[in-house]
């Protein structure tokens, strides 16, 4: 979808006349799966950039309202629910503004304490009642629910890379990813603890963002964070902070390997920025010896 400030502008004016007069701007950040705006300084709209991300709009409607007084820190709070106008097909949401830049753009010196507090805030996600909260599915590509799912594309992407990354090594931790079997009763979980998707103001961890991929399962797609932006004595608070077993950290670890083999093997040759942060987070999946 061509998603443009103009379209938005009528999307606003015709349905939320109240905001009509309120400037409009694309925020340079804005992620893949939606398109994201500034709607005046307190505000923002988010747009599906594709129809496979139209179920999270309702979901995160329904539940985020409910989780938010119950975290520990701020997370996105819906505001009203478009509908579709003006050429654009699908439902789309205004949001409050969360001020803070992402841990992308603006990565926090003091990661150990970035750690422990980003710990805190999923050990509260998962301690909030799971009963009748969205299971893992197509809506949010099957987070939560078990590795099975994605394990001919692993074993393709190992065999396509080939002699670039250590296959065996490699297929020993996607192995042992699959053994672990999750055997807990549900628990939420965000989907998608990413860099840009943790908000930062004053070097500390101020707010999470993007609950898209949101549901109840399987913790353990929320701990690949473990290998992609902590290492070391970082990686050892975030672990200390979260007392889960050793099944649910080989499975994030999997997790983890998952996304940065189909990372590479779709970007080797065509992207070498996206190529290069998943080598780096290959060799620290690879490397890590916390297993």
């Amino acid at each position: 979808m061509d998603i443009t400030v103009s379209l938005v502008r009528q999307l606003v004016a015709g349905q939320f006349p109240q905001w009509a007069s309120l400037p409009v701007a694309r925020v340079a950040w804005g992620g893949w799966d939606n398109r994201t705006f500034h709607l005046g300084s307190e505000m923002l709209v988010r747009l599906p950039s594709a129809e496979g991300y139209v179920p999270q709009v309702a979901k995160e409607h329904r539940w985020l309202p409910l989780l938010a007084p119950l975290l520990p820190l701020p997370i996105p709070a819906p505001l009203a629910l478009g509908g579709p106008a003006e050429g654009y097909p699908w439902p789309w949401s205004v949001y409050g503004w969360l001020e803070g830049e992402s841990a992308l753009q603006n990565p926090p010196h003091d990661l150990t304490a970035f750690a422990k507090a980003l710990a805190d805030f999923l050990a509260a996600l998962q301690g909030i009642d799971a009963n009748g909260g969205p299971p893992p599915g197509v809506q949010n590509f099957f987070r939560g629910g078990p590795l099975t799912t994605y394990d001919s594309g692993t074993r393709q992407a190992i065999a396509d890379l080939g002699g670039e990354i250590e296959a065996q090594a490699a297929l020993e931790v996607w192995d042992t990813a699959l053994s672990a079997t999750w055997h807990g009763p549900p628990v939420w979980f965000h989907g998608d603890v990413a860099a840009g998707n943790l908000l930062v103001q004053g070097d500390c961890l101020s707010a999470v963002i993007d609950f898209g991929c949101a549901g109840v399962g399987d913790p353990a797609c929320d701990l690949s964070i473990a290998w992609t932006l902590f290492s070391g004595q970082s990686c050892e608070a975030f672990r200390a902070a979260l007392p889960l077993d050793e099944g649910t950290w080989a499975r994030g670890r999997g997790w983890a390997l998952w996304k940065a083999l189909i990372t590479l093997a779709e970007y080797r040759l065509s992207d070498e920025i996206k190529a290069a942060e998943a080598r780096r987070v290959l060799a620290e999946v690879l490397g890590e010896k916390l297993l």
